[in-house]
């Protein structure tokens, strides 16, 4: 949570400070295709590019064995921010691909690869376990670097088995993080016109935080294009899995050698799109509320598999933000609908995500206990999570408003 010296100093709120950008949004600052790590680690780097073969081998746990423990104790001072992320994408990939690349889930993560990968999470204050930090946020680069952060100028730096279809799902979530970057950067100075009742800067804020979402939904609806439901579900999803709320692994993981554990197995959650910060920001800012029921229960488990500065940035917004009593209060037609616009994009980026969970997850043939079509990668029952939220985002309309309909992309 915030303290009180933070909460003194919210009229000042750098974005900045909050590992956040105008131009990238909550991805990362860093041009990671530009990192290199140092030697000790190129087994690493050359076994997260070997991933593929070693899937497709069947063996890909007799493989990763024989990956050296490096000593992280000696290695982690010396490395900068960005070699750390670089690092935790590359480790993070190998041990889902080690628990989730034969027929049957582990019980056990050997110490070679849980002794150096937890002393890593702990460094960057994130579980371990692939985070959408590490499989998205982190792990990108652009063919041009001085251009746009785009479908059509990015590419994914580390992968499992590769292809079009793993690709392009990661690259529509980079895109979409970049397109909110322009919404994330208008929120301080609208925090600071609504502590102030300046009318024309509540406009301006939620006029910029409007022509965000105007550009996000529709990378969203591109998602279709070059990511097939089949291989998503069979070639895809397989390997973003967790360790909790998984049929495959009710006892969780074994990190054999990592004192802290004591030996005991783990229950993490994985990766999953929902530990993205845009909407949740967009619920904290908008005062979009979210009844107390297990489901609140997991989305507030949730924040705490968000990067440390990002979690900062949704609760500094939440403890600010009284944008929608602001908006009731004045009870003028111009601001109401900007405010209703705004929460119409969000649930609509919320059924845009039902819709395709639907079709990607749900009405698919279960494949093996470890890939199910009842359970998201994030251990929960998805489809009533995903519902649940988008009613409540419907709820928060002020006034008379009626949504507008966005064409169906696929059929539920």
């Amino acid at each position: 949570m915030i303290n009180a010296k933070q909460k003194e100093n919210a009229s000042i709120m750098r974005i900045e400070d909050f590992d956040v950008t105008a131009e990238r949004g909550f991805l990362t600052p860093h041009n990671m295709d530009e990192v290199t790590l140092p030697p000790d680690f190129a087994p690493i780097i050359a076994a997260g590019k070997s991933l593929a073969d070693f899937i497709t081998s069947g063996q890909i746990r007799s493989l990763l064995k024989d990956l050296p423990e490096v000593n992280m104790d000696a290695e982690l001072p010396k490395l900068n921010d960005a070699q750390l992320r670089m690092l935790m994408v590359h480790y993070s990939f190998i041990v889902q691909a080690y628990v989730w690349g034969e027929a049957q889930a582990p019980k056990t993560l050997p110490r070679n690869l849980a002794v150096p990968y937890c002393k890593l999470a702990d460094k960057i204050g994130q579980f371990p376990l692939l985070p959408y930090t590490a499989y998205t946020l982190d792990n990108w680069g652009r063919f041009d670097r001085k251009g746009p952060i785009t479908l059509e100028n990015i590419y994914v730096i580390q992968k499992f088995l590769g292809g079009q279809d793993e690709h392009w799902f990661i690259m529509v979530h980079i895109e979409i993080e970049a397109k909110a970057g322009v919404a994330l950067a208008a929120i301080p100075a609208l925090l600071d016109a609504v502590d102030k009742k300046d009318a024309k800067g509540i406009t301006a804020g939620l006029k910029a935080v409007l022509a965000a979402w105007e550009n996000i939904n529709p990378v969203f609806d591109r998602m279709i294009d070059k990511c097939d439901p089949y291989i998503y579900y069979n070639r895809v999803r397989p390997y973003i899995h967790g360790w909790k709320g998984n049929p495959a692994m009710p006892e969780g993981l074994v990190y054999e050698g990592v004192d802290k554990y004591k030996g005991q197995p783990q229950s993490f959650r994985g990766q999953t799109g929902s530990q993205s910060s845009i909407v949740p920001v967009m619920d904290a800012l908008m005062g979009i509320g979210h009844e107390n029921d297990p489901l609140r229960e997991y989305l507030d488990e949730l924040h705490a598999y968000r990067p440390p500065k990002h979690r900062l940035f949704i609760e500094a917004v939440a403890a600010r933000s009284k944008i929608r009593d602001f908006v009731i209060a004045q009870n003028d037609k111009d601001t109401t609908l900007l405010y209703n616009k705004i929460i119409d994009h969000v649930q609509k980026f919320r059924t845009r995500h039902l819709e395709f969970s639907a079709h990607y997850i749900n009405k698919q043939a279960a494949k093996g206990e470890g890939n199910p079509v009842e359970v998201g990668t994030g251990g929960t029952p998805f489809m009533k999570y995903l519902k649940k939220h988008r009613d409540e985002s419907r709820q928060h309309f002020i006034g008379d408003y009626e949504p507008t309909e966005r064409p169906q992309i696929v059929k539920t």
